[in-house]
């Protein structure tokens, strides 16, 4: 019995990259990524971000001038001035700003992906959670019909005076145990619906799922490291702020060019009037002081921040990937040898030969029972900490 419950319910376990997902695991991602309030909120935040930056590019306003003069003591008509000017800067600050725009919109767009991968890792957890409640469900939902089946096996054997009350008793409480673990594992699956439904925008989650999916087994560290490098939100939003550090530098350079003034003038007075283009230019002997020298400094604190962060995501990583290969070993051993008895139904067995006690049987049975749970436990504590392990694929 323990033997066809094994190969029932341990198989491989569950990964989420994209290509090996089952329909309904994609269908609970994709459904919690439309509607999770949080991801809407950020993607709301992230759109004012960005024009914000592109508003950061904008000319000031032009400027009107005019003047009207009366007053005081002249033989001559009375003085009129108007004059409309345009001021920007170097022009070549435009396209620097721009390019730092462009980037930091790239970073924007790291930003969601990695608030996008906050959202979707524990909903992954917790789905791979209601799979280790619908396999324990159909764990229990046998024991208890065993467990039914043996009391009232011993109920007519009590009838017949060949069981005593003591064993009766016994049998009774172990159904109702049964039944009791059955109904706290509804309880905590209803639990973990409703966080769900919570990461879903308050909507009802539609999810089949109950078993894992695809190999046990993961790429070697090396090749893991190199894709997590190239697809993981943390690690490229560490590029991109290094890559806007570096444009900063040239906009500080380029900010240190003069400003520039154009417009048009006119004057009239006393029946006569001049017009014509009105120039002109900022010397830059303050405004710029140390700006460039700041962002250098920035730029080099940078690249130091990168290579030190990314260096202890490495080791965290290594150190993870090394705790699932030796869970992944013990569980397979586990795996392999309850694999290969039969327990249970030899248990059964000696107790229907009257070789062992109710009492004897029930502890008997109890010891392979948890050694079986166990064994469902180390399964989802392996696929969590694979989810861990591969979250740069979400």
């Amino acid at each position: 019995m323990l033997k066809n419950n094994v190969l029932a319910f341990c198989v491989c376990l569950f990964s989420f990259v994209a290509a090996a997902q089952s329909p309904s695991t994609m269908d609970a991602l994709q459904q919690i990524e439309q509607n999770n309030a949080t991801l809407k909120a950020f993607s709301s935040f992230l759109e004012s971000k960005k024009l914000s930056q592109k508003a950061s590019n904008n000319l000031p306003d032009p400027q009107a001038d005019a003047y009207y003069l009366p007053f005081g003591n002249h033989t001559s008509g009375d003085y009129t001035e108007f004059q409309v000017t345009q001021s920007f800067e170097f022009p070549t600050v435009y396209s620097s700003r721009g390019n730092l725009i462009e980037m930091q919109e790239a970073q924007n767009a790291m930003e969601y992906q990695l608030k996008r991968q906050e959202v979707l890792l524990p909903a992954v957890k917790l789905l791979n959670e209601l799979i280790f409640f619908a396999k324990k469900q159909k764990v229990e939902q046998v024991r208890v019909m065993q467990s039914k089946k043996l009391f009232e096996q011993i109920n007519q054997l009590f009838e017949i005076e060949q069981a005593g009350v003591l064993e009766l008793n016994k049998a009774k409480i172990s159904w109702i145990q049964e039944q009791f673990k059955l109904d706290i594992l509804n309880a905590d699956r209803n639990k973990i619906m409703l966080q769900l439904q919570n990461l879903n925008g308050g909507n009802e989650l539609k999810f089949t799922q109950n078993d894992y999916l695809s190999s046990l087994t993961i790429d070697d560290p090396e090749n893991l490291w190199l894709e997590k490098i190239q697809r993981d939100p943390e690690l490229k939003i560490l590029r991109e702020q290094e890559k806007v550090a570096n444009q900063q530098i040239k906009l500080s350079k380029n900010k240190s060019l003069p400003n520039l003034t154009a417009g048009y003038n006119y004057q009239g007075v006393a029946k006569a009037n001049y017009s014509g283009v009105y120039g002109g230019v900022s010397i830059p002997l303050w405004s710029s002081r140390n700006t460039v020298k700041a962002a250098e400094a920035n730029y080099d604190y940078q690249k130091s921040f990168t290579q030190v962060k990314t260096d202890v995501m490495h080791s965290e990583f290594l150190g993870e990937y090394e705790v699932y290969q030796v869970m992944l070993k013990k569980y397979q051993e586990y795996h392999s040898t309850l694999q290969s008895l039969e327990s249970e139904a030899l248990l059964l067995q000696a107790f229907k030969l009257g070789e062992l006690s109710f009492m004897q049987y029930y502890l008997e049975l109890q010891f392979y029972q948890q050694a079986f749970d166990s064994m469902l436990e180390m399964e989802k504590q392996l696929n969590q900490s694979k989810a861990e392990l591969l979250k740069h694929q979400l």
